[in-house]
């Protein structure tokens, strides 16, 4: 476990002016990078996939589902209605492996639940001409909490053997990540049809969700898959304490018994740092960074970097990179663009693309040419 150092940004921007689109410099620890800006025009975009075909869905949070190739971009009607309130709307989207075949796409969103609200995880299918989501069902929703419009999670994994993990956050009722009687605070498992699998960690335990696979979780906004199928998720903390943790199976991540970071008041959280029997973070930041997507990179076009965790912040405005056996941030890529990044992911040409909030874009890095 590791604890963030304050160091100068290792990355500066020249931008090139005369064109809608922005294109610009990045330079990095790697030598000068190109800055793309691939769609624009976005309203608080949280999650993007990319079609096997070519071009990318993007979710926006208040509810719209857009499809975008080669500088056109259109809504896709079918999606059902969200509760934009607060963190809340739609969040997530996931290809699975199989989509090609199937058409099927996965998402997240905040559900109205009586009173309040709560994470929820939905499928349909994409028709052929990209314009229509059909036979959306909702396969998965938290027990009902809170009305409070905060912590929601959430990101969607699809794990090796085609199950799926998805995030959820505490929703500001801090007890629950870790009361096994709700979901609230946890990464559960699920299979592609809302069933449970068998081996999950909590199945015939009494009184537990048997969608739980591991809890004492804050508000994890981001997670994803090493190359040994090894899970990481990333969660925010209070005022410090935002954490990077290996997700082991039945495992308890101590919110909010223990906590690297303090209350917003300044009080003292829970019992201290460490308690026997709940996990330590493979990384914390202090002060906190408010993180968002994360991705693990493969090395296509960059082999130094594979196997490198890539963090968004939501409140310094730039990405992390954190390399090594015993985690730790190497560089800070920042740049007038990457304000309020919500989500990062790896092309399938190798390339990087974030989302960036303070921009309405979705913005790639590639090669200089």
């Amino acid at each position: 476990m590791s604890k963030v150092s304050p160091f100068g940004t290792l990355a500066a921007l020249a931008i090139c002016t005369g064109s809608a689109a922005f294109s610009g410099t990045l330079t990095t620890t790697l030598g000068a990078m190109q800055l793309d800006t691939m769609v624009e025009g976005l309203d608080v975009p949280w999650g993007f996939a990319f079609l096997p075909e070519g071009g990318v869905l993007i979710t926006e949070r208040e509810g719209a589902l857009l499809f975008s190739k080669g500088g056109q971009t259109h809504q896709v009607s079918g999606m059902p209605k969200v509760e934009a309130d607060g963190q809340g709307g739609l969040l997530d989207i996931m290809l699975p492996r199989d989509f090609s075949a199937t058409r099927e796409v996965f998402f997240t969103f905040s559900k109205r639940q009586g009173s309040g609200s709560g994470t929820a995880l939905a499928k349909g299918r994409l028709s052929k001409d990209l314009r229509q989501i059909n036979d959306v069902d909702v396969i998965f929703e938290a027990t009902p909490s809170t009305s409070g419009g905060r912590h929601f999670g959430s990101r969607i994994v699809e794990a090796p053997d085609g199950s799926l993990f998805v995030t959820l956050g505490e929703r500001g009722d801090r007890p629950s990540a870790q009361d096994l009687g709700r979901e609230q605070g946890s990464i559960i498992r699920i299979n592609r049809d809302g069933s449970i699998p068998g081996d999950n960690p909590f199945v015939g335990t009494s009184g537990a969700q048997p969608a739980i696979w591991s809890f004492g979780h804050r508000n994890p906004q981001g997670m994803a898959l090493d190359a040994s199928g090894q899970l990481w998720a990333v969660e925010h903390g209070a005022r410090g304490g935002d954490e990077v943790n290996k997700i082991t199976k039945g495992a308890n991540y101590g919110w909010p018994v223990i906590s690297y970071g303090r209350h917003y008041s300044g009080r003292k959280i829970g019992e201290g740092t460490q308690k026997a029997g709940m996990e330590q973070p493979d990384w914390y930041w202090d002060p906190s960074i408010a993180p968002s997507g994360m991705m693990i990179y493969s090395g296509k076009l960059w082999p130094e970097w594979r196997g490198d965790i890539f963090v968004g912040s939501l409140k310094f405005d730039y990405i992390s990179r954190l390399s090594g056996r015993n985690l730790t941030e190497v560089e800070q890529l920042q740049s007038d663009e990457t304000g309020r990044i919500r989500d990062l992911r790896e092309a399938p040409d190798g390339s990087i693309w974030f989302a960036s909030e303070q921009e309405g874009a979705l913005i790639r890095i590639s090669p200089k040419p």
